[in-house]
């Protein structure tokens, strides 16, 4: 009997936390669901303002009005190429100083330990870095989007955590046959480090997706502002007049401000939604093989 009692307790575990697992599935992914179904919703279905769990009538004019708006598709290219350099800076960069940092025989190793952590807790505060940006001429300048990013502490020591497990022989043995520091660190290092590379690029490449607040404030001029900065001034200011006038002479009706947001919501979140799958699975794996000493 006792064994029974056991069984029917475990039955009764797992049936909560499976229960458990769906509402927080449900809560993550209705919010996004709702964005989706509105933004199909046809105009005079969304100018009704009520929440279905499907589009009653189905339309794609407001995707329409969002793709033929040549600001949002700026703004789209901009995002894409932040994105892309952006990452492939970051890595790049931030690797290379981690592999010198792990080394222990590197002369001054503590306090540039020391002076990197101290950045991560303590910033120079908003104003003081606005004055620096426009001193170095990065104020309404895409690189704004590209230097200040391409280093990070946290990042730095997952990389430096992850090249201290690569054998010392390794290194050793193509230093034997003539290889210098860059030829050991782009044919050996990198290479053997796809895992790490693969997790920080997505941290990287969700980071400049996703940001917006650069945009707000070193960006003046209309063409270079990311796509995340124009979708928060269209929600937060309202800013959709333009946009609707462009469909009432396109559909010969009016389309609700909402809908448009959804569908400039979908547009910008799509992206990094399809490429996350692809690489997810080395999240875990690029964090975690650095930290496992045995």
């Amino acid at each position: 009997m006792s064994k029974f009692r056991g069984l029917r307790r475990i039955g009764i575990f797992d049936i909560c936390n499976t229960l458990l697992m769906l509402a927080v599935c449900f809560v993550t992914l209705y919010p996004m669901y709702f964005v989706f179904i509105n933004s199909l919703n046809a105009p005079e279905q969304a100018i009704l303002g009520t929440v279905n769990w499907y589009p009653k009538a189905v339309s794609l004019d407001s995707y329409r009005v969002v793709f033929d708006d040549d600001n949002l598709m700026n703004g789209f290219l901009i995002t894409t190429l932040r994105t892309v350099i952006g990452t492939v800076v970051h890595v790049l960069f931030t690797a290379i100083v981690a592999y010198g940092m792990s080394k222990t025989n590197l002369i001054g190793r503590k306090i540039y330990m020391k002076i990197a952590l101290i950045t991560m807790l303590f910033s120079g505060g908003l104003i003081p870095t606005f004055i620096l940006m426009t001193k170095l001429g990065l104020y309404d300048n895409f690189l704004v989007f590209i230097i200040p990013a391409m280093y990070t502490f946290f990042d730095m020591v997952i990389f430096m955590s992850f090249f201290r497990t690569i054998p010392e022989g390794l290194e050793e043995s193509a230093k034997v046959d003539g290889a210098s520091d860059y030829g050991v660190f782009f044919r050996i290092v990198l290479p053997n480090s796809m895992a790490v590379i693969a997790t920080i690029a997505l941290f990287a490449a969700v980071y400049h997706w996703n940001d917006y607040y650069q945009g707000v404030l070193y960006i003046r001029s209309q063409d270079k502002l990311p796509l995340q900065t124009m979708l928060y001034k269209i929600i937060a200011e309202n800013s959709m007049s333009f946009m609707q006038q462009q469909a009432m002479a396109q559909f010969g009706a009016k389309l609700p401000g909402n809908s448009i947001k959804f569908a400039s919501m979908m547009v910008a979140t799509l992206p990094i939604l399809a490429f996350y799958p692809f690489i997810q699975r080395y999240l875990v794996k690029g964090v975690m093989i650095g930290a496992i000493k045995g």
